[in-house]
């Protein structure tokens, strides 16, 4: 380090000022460390006491965004800017002093540290198939992610795990605060919105702003400003430690299902998996990279309390239709009731939507998955 370096610096200045330095010494200090004595130790001492101009994060003042409180949380998360003050302003010369900016200034040059997005032409994406313009988060999140995440996970950033989470993080989390900044609609329609969620990210650091009729001063606005920084940092944390340490190890339990599909039903579409783990979108991706036909119907595993679930695959990872929905004449039936109807002991229940069902043990669980293959 600097003061490390500038220490060894001033106890070599004090060895050319003591006199019974040998005379072998004495040249080689004097020549290659330092002009003279005296004037040495004090130029060495006035670097190692002299402090250093603390790193800046600038970013505009007035009403907040989810994209810029979370771009300067991501920034504190990289070695060059941990330990960097947020300086908020619009004025260029104020801006002009910071070692990074992030959402003002009308530039996107990385190369000098400057990451706006609001400038007339500005169309970067992050690229690998995402076509969303990118915020002031992604841009960050694109040069800096990887650093981020494997910092988070405690990873080298060569290890491939990274690159999986680092992907993976902006397609489930980031992409989204992009799209919300930018006003990308999600859905390519102009029906209305069938009902109203406020309950997102983007909406919760919206709310922290000074309402119309609270004190809206500076020193306010930045109280809650890092409000928003801590919030959208914890979420962003939240998800590259679930990614990293919890959906990526579930994909093996994925592989061995597919693997023993067919020792399950000869079908191949009732599935066992070994525990209930984040199954869903493994399976579309293993699916698609397998060429698996015909796609599973069912997945089977078992539940915290020892019984067994039986839940359609929906059509998607997020979609609520399923490829084969449980038979409408068990829906929202439940115990006794349902053994009679289906003929099948055990079972606990069947969702009014078809979705799930239940059965105490995997026997019955997957009597009632074979069965409902042939029905409607």
């Amino acid at each position: 380090s600097i003061r490390a370096v500038t220490c060894m610096l001033a106890a070599a200045a004090r060895l050319c000022l003591r006199p019974n330095l040998p005379k072998v010494l004495r040249p080689i200090l004097t020549q290659h460390s330092f002009p003279s004595g005296r004037a040495a130790l004090s130029r060495a001492y006035c670097m190692s006491t002299k402090r250093m101009a603390p790193t800046k994060i600038g970013t505009h003042d007035g009403s907040f965004h989810c994209d810029e409180a979370l771009g300067c949380y991501l920034l504190k998360q990289t070695k060059q800017f941990r330990e960097a003050e947020i300086v908020r302003s619009r004025d260029p010369e104020t801006l002009g002093a910071c070692d990074i900016v992030i959402d003002v200034g009308a530039v996107y040059e990385p190369e000098n540290n400057r990451f706006d997005h609001h400038q007339r032409g500005f169309e970067e994406i992050f690229g690998h198939g995402f076509v969303t313009k990118l915020s002031s988060a992604g841009l960050v999140y694109k040069h800096f992610g990887r650093e981020i995440v494997a910092t988070t996970l405690s990873l080298p950033e060569s290890d491939p795990i990274v690159e999986k989470i680092y992907l993976k993080v902006y397609k489930s989390f980031i992409e989204g605060v992009d799209g919300i900044d930018n006003g990308v609609n999600m859905y390519d329609t102009d029906a209305p919105a069938k009902y109203s969620d406020n309950t997102g990210l983007s909406a919760r650091v919206g709310k922290l702003n000074p309402a119309w009729n609270e004190d809206n001063s500076p020193a306010t606005q930045m109280a809650q400003f890092t409000k928003a920084v801590a919030l959208t940092g914890s979420e962003f944390d939240d998800a590259v430690k679930y990614y990293g340490l919890s959906w990526l190890p579930a994909r093996k339990h994925v592989e061995q299902a597919l693997d023993t599909a067919k020792e399950v039903h000869h079908s191949g579409e009732i599935l066992k998996l070994p525990c209930y783990c984040p199954w869903k979108e493994h399976l579309f991706e293993l699916e698609a990279e397998r060429g698996t036909s015909p796609l599973p119907k069912y997945a089977l595993y078992e539940d915290d309390k020892g019984n067994w679930r039986i839940q359609a695959i929906p059509t998607t990872p997020s979609s609520f239709e399923n490829r084969k929905p449980l038979p409408a004449a068990w829906r929202g039936i439940r115990d006794s009731a349902l053994d009679e109807l289906s003929g099948i002991e055990g079972c606990i229940f069947v969702h009014a939507a078809g979705f799930i069902g239940g059965n105490k043990t995997y026997e019955g669980a997957l009597a009632m998955a074979t069965k409902a293959l042939t029905m409607d």
